[in-house]
């Protein structure tokens, strides 16, 4: 008897769950505290991309990259309220949205509170800005060291109030390439190779960081200060990604939603593991030693590559493909310092690349269309490196972009701010 109740009590259980109906206040409150709760989650990769960045960058750089940080979710969430949310989302044409003013009436959550399968507008808000800072973080790593404090803030205005908002229309927005089929769960191409195309524009304009080629060809390494912060950065992304990828589902007004957003965060997790293991076993075979940086990234290489399609319902195809996004990763970063592309934390190999890759493997193992997955990724750099390089030109021509070698040698910390990280040690 004692064996029939166990089976039978449990399976009671879950079919009154698995029929039960919600009313569509009950849905309202789930589907808006996922928003919440989720961009909450995302709002704290800031922190994660900031530690990491401090961690890579040099000592005499670190109270500027952390500035910069803070600077750049600041203003994203300011242009995003201003105008980036209603060309993202308001009456897309199918290029863009409308420039609409304020992005919702105050009165709108109290009436679709009562609306089926509803959520707060302003959570939706919130939860849309977290992704757009998201993006412009990417940019911030890879041109640490070399580029004015002012000039990257008055990007970051740009990035987050036009260029993410323009791309954001095409595909969540209900734009073209949404009406083509393409698909990007929660943002490999959206968020992360849109970022990566502008951070790999701004390295190419700004050029290396002094002493890291040699005319002979020469790379020479540069350190970063801590690699602690590094390693702490890396696991408070990984962390937030729970967020960014689980949140993305959408809704929780259902058992359905709560099954499909739990397999969402398996596959983020088990994914973001083939990343690592995946670097870690390439960087012993390419160096005979395990690099660490390498395998910080094959971690978030891993993230960005099952966030396109982090919904598959087979696990070990996710780890699949962020074991693949790990050693595309690890190939890169050699790669581009070959071709003296200066990316300081390694954002163009783990975000762009792997972005790509990502996006193209929903095309091979999920639902989508493979050509219609390489139209979005083409679009985004075709849209992304005009605008970025214009902008990106016209504020060297004007205010300037880069550092001058006095400033470069003694450090930003000093040259451009007040207040120096590690004062105790020169």
């Amino acid at each position: 008897m004692k064996k029939i109740l166990t089976f039978l009590i449990p399976t009671l259980l879950l079919s009154g769950v698995a029929s039960a109906e919600v009313s569509a206040e009950t849905a309202f409150v789930f589907n808006t505290f996922l928003f919440v709760f989720s961009g909450v989650l995302v709002m704290f990769m800031a922190l994660g991309f900031s530690m990491l960045e401090a961690g890579f960058v040099r000592k005499k750089n670190t109270s500027a990259i952390l500035l910069k940080n803070i600077a750049l979710y600041s203003v994203a969430g300011i242009m995003f309220y201003l105008i980036g949310y209603s060309l993202m989302y308001v009456d897309v044409s199918g290029w863009i949205g409308s420039l609409s003013g304020a992005f919702y009436d105050t009165a709108d959550d109290l009436t679709v509170a009562t609306e089926e399968g509803g959520y707060s507008l302003a959570s939706d808000w919130f939860f849309q800005m977290v992704f757009c800072a998201t993006a412009i973080s990417i940019v911030s790593g890879a041109c640490a060291e070399r580029i004015k404090v002012w000039p990257f803030i008055i990007f970051a205005a740009f990035m987050t109030g036009v260029i993410y908002p323009i791309y954001g229309s095409w595909t969540w927005g209900g734009g073209w390439l949404t009406e083509m089929g393409f698909s990007d769960f929660a943002g490999s191409t959206i968020v992360h190779s849109v970022g990566g195309w502008a951070a790999l524009t701004g390295c190419l304009i700004l050029g290396p960081r002094a002493g890291k080629y040699g005319s002979d060809g020469k790379i020479t390494p540069i350190a970063g200060a801590n690699m602690p912060l590094a390693c702490l950065g890396t696991f408070i992304l990984w962390f937030g990604w729970f967020g960014f990828n689980g949140g993305s589902q959408l809704a929780l007004g259902s058992a359905a939603d709560a099954s499909a957003m739990s397999i969402v965060v398996v596959n983020t997790n088990i994914a973001a593991c083939g990343g690592v293991v995946a670097a870690i076993i390439l960087s012993q075979l390419m160096y005979k030693k395990i690099d660490l940086s390498i395998a910080l990234n094959g971690a978030i290489a891993g993230l960005v590559a099952i966030t396109a399609g982090p919904d598959l319902s087979n696990h070990f195809l996710s780890m699949i493909v962020g074991a693949i996004g790990g050693i595309l990763c690890t190939i890169a970063i050699p790669m581009l310092d070959k071709m003296k592309i200066d990316d300081v934390v390694g954002a163009i190999s783990a975000h762009l690349v792997a972005g790509i890759w990502g996006t193209l493997a929903v095309g091979i193992f999920g639902s989508g269309d493979f050509l219609v997955q390489l139209i979005g990724i083409v679009a985004a750099g075709v849209l992304v490196v005009p605008l970025s390089g214009v902008f990106f030109y016209i504020l060297k021509g004007t205010i300037g972009l880069r550092v001058s070698e006095e400033t470069e040698a003694s450090g930003l910390d000093k040259a451009e701010l007040t207040t120096e990280a590690y004062p105790e040690f020169k």
